[in-house]
């Protein structure tokens, strides 16, 4: 059987917690990064199915990081889902454009995020 991966990209710690728990749920197995450049890494040396990505972080930020994964080899393929508290239209425009497959606000719930996993094909 296929394993199906999860990075979470998130300065906190509890965010990724309750993340996980929810991914985990769905069948995922879960890595964690706290920062744009610690996912980054990881995505060089293997590439997740799904990215839930904060957009505000230090080090590197969420979109930055987007940028540069869908920059690389295989970046193209998973899916990236925004989850921020950046509610403005012009926020949420500008992670589309940069290659984010879908958009969640902050605070999700387990029915949330997995309806928007269900739209962007993979729960």
């Amino acid at each position: 059987m296929n394993v199906r991966t999860c990075l979470i990209v998130d300065d906190s710690r509890i965010i990724r917690k309750v993340s996980r728990r929810i991914v985990e749920g769905l069948g995922f197995e879960v890595d964690e990064a706290a920062d744009g450049a610690e996912a980054l890494a990881y995505c060089a040396a293997m590439m997740p199915e799904l990215v839930l990505l904060d957009w505000n972080m230090p080090v590197m930020d969420g979109i930055t990081f987007l940028r540069r994964l869908r920059a690389q080899p295989g970046g193209d393929q998973p899916k990236v889902l925004f989850c921020t508290i950046e509610t403005a239209v012009d926020r949420i425009q500008e992670a589309l454009e940069a290659g984010a497959d879908d958009y969640v606000m902050k605070p999700f719930d387990g029915e949330i995020l997995t309806s928007k996993l269900a739209e962007a094909g993979v729960a």
